[in-house]
């Protein structure tokens, strides 16, 4: 449907310009021209040299424009030859085109409704009304993927999504910014956690494989309609900022699986920072050096079993219980009683937490 449109511009552009003109998509298919449309090999130059810039470029002896380059350049114009005509009517439809299809977007796209929906820009009656409009399924399950890149670098991932992805009628790709992208998937039949990980896994090996670059994703829990698609976009980013502060190594972040770092999550700072006053009344837990803190990780690994613990940590039994002795008297909580270890534990976390608390999304 925006072919058309895009042809009704070029189409009275061509009254006023006396040059050949169009527009093509990222893939050099032609949407519009007002005839003498480049050769195959030409349009995928003038696409190439328009994909990662939004200014006004000369190319095989066409002055070349993209529509817009964010997440990538969807669209492109073209207008034969490189004088102050042909520059004047690139952006005169650049500019056309671009008010064309935000309305497009606004009224037809189901990517942008799906947008406007996980951030929270429509009421429940409007939403219902626009995805009767649109054809969307309001009564089917999805599931949110919300893939943050941990690597600095220039290549984006938005493209690999979308072949990963391609259905654009049910799997929806959202770019936020360069850093974080959310997918919201159609499920066939309500898929448990395991399948959803799969799922989650599949992005962060193929990402890595075709641009060499880190990914975390954080997954929601199913939304069994589209009222709860807000609610599993808010899970998916509580997965990635709470698993990323307690499981730094997992790069699959889960929902269903926070544990009890969803409840120090939800604590007031001041309730977590008067936890800590009261539980090492003797000594900060910042005053323990890194070979303490792997003493006591490896203690806990291990459940409190001193000889695997010694083992592991190629140290004598005697060693590690003088190490241990040590924790108590700058603590006051002796790590080989369960219910002194379970206390301890959960005051790292929490130390942990208002260390990184700074650290939003």
């Amino acid at each position: 449907m925006i072919s058309k449109a895009f042809q009704n511009i070029v189409t009275q552009m061509a009254d006023v310009f006396p040059k050949k003109f169009g527009i093509v998509d990222s893939h050099g298919l032609a949407l519009a021209n007002n005839g003498g449309e480049p050769t195959g090999d030409i349009i995928e130059n003038l696409v190439y040299a328009a994909a990662n810039n939004d200014k006004l470029l000369f190319k095989d002896g066409y002055t070349v424009r993209s529509m817009s380059n964010k997440p990538y350049a969807e669209y492109v114009v073209y207008v034969e030859g490189t004088d102050e005509v042909s520059k004047y009517c690139c952006n005169s439809i650049v500019v056309a085109a671009n008010n064309v299809r935000h309305y497009y977007d606004e009224k037809y796209d189901k990517n942008n409704f799906m947008q406007n929906i996980i951030f929270d820009n429509l009421l429940s009656f409007d939403l219902h009304q626009k995805a009767r409009e649109l054809h969307v399924d309001i009564d089917i399950p999805r599931a949110v993927f919300y893939i943050k890149v941990l690597d600095e670098g220039e290549v984006g991932i938005y493209d690999v999504l979308r072949n990963m992805f391609p259905d654009k009628e049910r799997d929806f790709v959202i770019n936020i910014d360069t850093k974080n992208l959310v997918l919201i998937k159609e499920l066939k039949e309500v898929e448990n956690s395991q399948k959803l990980e799969e799922t989650a896994q599949a992005i962060v090996d193929t990402v890595n494989a075709e641009t060499m670059l880190t990914v975390c994703v954080g997954l929601s829990t199913v939304a069994y309609n589209i009222d709860q698609i807000n609610n599993a976009y808010k899970e998916a980013q509580i997965a990635l900022e709470v698993g990323k502060v307690f499981d730094e190594e997992k790069y699959i972040l889960n929902y269903d699986n926070l544990g009890i770092g969803r409840l120090i999550y939800q604590l007031p700072i001041k309730l977590c920072e008067l936890f800590l006053q009261e539980v090492f009344k003797k000594g900060d837990i910042s005053t323990l050096d890194d070979e303490t803190i792997l003493t006591i990780n490896k203690f806990f690994e291990n459940d409190l079993n001193v000889s695997e613990t010694s083992r592991q940590l190629f140290v004598h039994r005697n060693t590690l219980v003088y190490r241990l002795e040590k924790i108590y008297k700058l603590t006051g909580l002796d790590l080989r009683k369960f219910d002194q270890a379970i206390v301890f534990k959960v005051a790292m976390m929490v130390h942990k937490y208002l260390e990184s608390n700074s650290m939003k999304i």
